[in-house]
């Protein structure tokens, strides 16, 4: 189902006040290597997590799978022969959509939007068999690899037999109706966690594919809708059967305290959008990590993303909407403090939006961006500098003559560095390189070559260039 521009405008009402607040309060950006600490207001403290991440989960990446548009089959075999490419582009969790069954009542399309769950312990058929799944999560977690799938919380299809054994659990209207969550969601209706029985339901069918099935944890689908009461208590039942990974369709700090271990960083998203328009430039990235900084805990997963299911099909793929600037912000995703996901098709350069309630297969293809993607995710799987949250390094930005375009910042950990380079403007930029720890010597991941650099090096960067180097 199109969702992302809903939830968009619930959580941008949600955080206006606060943005407005904290933009007046990091006027004093990153921009500056020797700038002071910013200061914030007692009211504005950063959420405290007490989460704690599986250890397998601190230098990985993400991948979003697409199941029935991955192959002519669509269904769980059909995507299997991809593991051995997918483990070579450095993939370490794979996030499928949902696998359950698709409500038929009021459907979307031909097939429907995955969203619309039918039976929350069941597979669709048209994927395969619960022991396929099974099978498939085993051969994953043989090949280093770790799954989580869609979990859909809010809302059931018309005709999930939840509405017949427990229409008490829903939400209704006047007329004792139930009803949709928005009123685009016309496939679903709303759940009405007020239930305690309801809660203990939900749980319980987790539990299953945690305890049963092996899976590794949840993407938690409109997250920020479903009470936080009930992820928290979630999070700690899970965690009784093993180590979870929860991944919230949300943004709001105070996801983090107890229940998830990431959020989604649709700030950042829109943020690139818009520099990709010339309306933001690159002195705005550092002023979001500020804000960020102060939002949310240090050892906080943020997920950063240059695209995923809701965003390609409805608001453009990423030539559409970053135009030249694709790779570059493919680069940018990679090496900032969070975890890149990947979306299907990505590698293989997916240049049109996938239907959402078809068959529409990818289209797939060698590609740069395959190159790109290897050698970003497995850079981050072995250098230690780029691993997630408190794990990793600290983002510190190198001065340039040109901050408005270039994006330049060094991020390093224990005796391992990474110096980024990105021009994030359609002109050439011939810069330098004003102040920061950057000088030393290192290797350019992209070509393996060799390079020294000293305090006020000059560097040439073509349009939407980049460059990427470690030691």
């Amino acid at each position: 189902m199109s969702k992302a521009n809903s939830l968009r405008v619930l959580h941008d009402f949600r955080n206006l006040s606060l943005l407005a607040l904290l933009s007046f309060l990091f006027i004093a950006s990153c921009q500056r290597v020797e700038s002071p600490p910013v200061r914030t207001a007692p009211s504005l403290k950063p959420v405290v997590s007490l989460v704690e991440h599986p250890e397998w989960s601190h230098n990985l990446s993400i991948y979003e799978v697409n199941l029935r548009q991955y192959s002519a089959a669509g269904d769980f075999q059909g995507f299997e022969s991809h593991l051995p490419r997918l483990k070579d582009l450095g993939v370490g969790i794979l996030w499928f959509m949902p696998i359950h069954p698709i409500g038929e009542e009021r459907r979307k399309g031909t097939l429907g939007s995955y969203y619309s769950v039918k039976d929350y312990l069941a597979v669709n058929p048209e994927y395969g068999s619960l022991d396929d799944f099974k099978q498939l999560v085993s051969e994953i977690h043989q090949m280093g690899m770790y799954v989580i799938i869609d979990w859909v919380a809010n809302h059931t299809a018309w005709d999930n037999q939840l509405t017949v054994e427990h229409p008490d659990w829903y939400m209704r209207d006047s007329q004792g109706d139930f009803f949709p969550p928005v009123p685009d969601w016309s496939d679903v209706i709303d759940l009405n966690y007020n239930n305690r029985e309801l809660c203990e339901y939900m749980i319980a069918a987790m539990k299953f594919w945690v305890g049963e099935v092996g899976i590794d944890g949840f993407r938690c689908d409109v997250a920020g809708m479903v009470p936080l009461d009930f992820w928290n208590r979630a999070r700690a039942e899970l965690e009784k059967v093993k180590p979870v990974f929860l991944l919230a369709e949300a943004e709001s700090p105070q996801l983090h305290e107890k229940a998830f271990d990431m959020s989604y960083g649709w700030e950042l998203y829109h943020l690139m959008n818009r520099i990709a328009r010339g309306k933001k430039t690159a002195d705005d990235i550092c002023r979001y990590l500020d804000m960020k900084k102060y939002r949310y805990p240090r050892d906080g997963y943020r997920m950063y993303f240059t695209s995923n299911h809701d965003e390609n099909s409805w608001n453009g793929t990423v030539f559409e909407r970053l135009a030249d600037g694709a790779e570059a912000f493919a680069v940018l995703v990679a090496t900032l403090d969070g975890m890149p996901l990947v979306y299907s098709g990505q590698e293989a350069g997916l240049d049109h939006r996938l239907e959402f309630f078809e068959k529409d297969l990818i289209a797939w293809q060698d590609h740069k961006f395959a190159w790109l993607y290897r050698i970003l995710l497995n850079l981050k799987r072995h250098n230690k500098a780029l691993w997630n949250g408190e794990w990793g390094g600290p983002l510190i930005r190198v001065q340039t003559s040109a901050d408005d375009a270039v994006f330049a910042f060094v991020r390093e950990k224990e005796t391992d560095k990474v110096f980024v380079v990105l021009n994030l403007s359609p002109e050439e930029q011939e810069v330098d390189l004003e102040g920061g720890p950057y000088p030393g010597t290192y290797t350019n991941v992209f070509t393996g070559e060799t390079s020294s650099f000293s305090s006020g090096t000059r560097m040439i960067l073509k349009p939407w260039g980049y460059e990427v180097f470690c030691k």
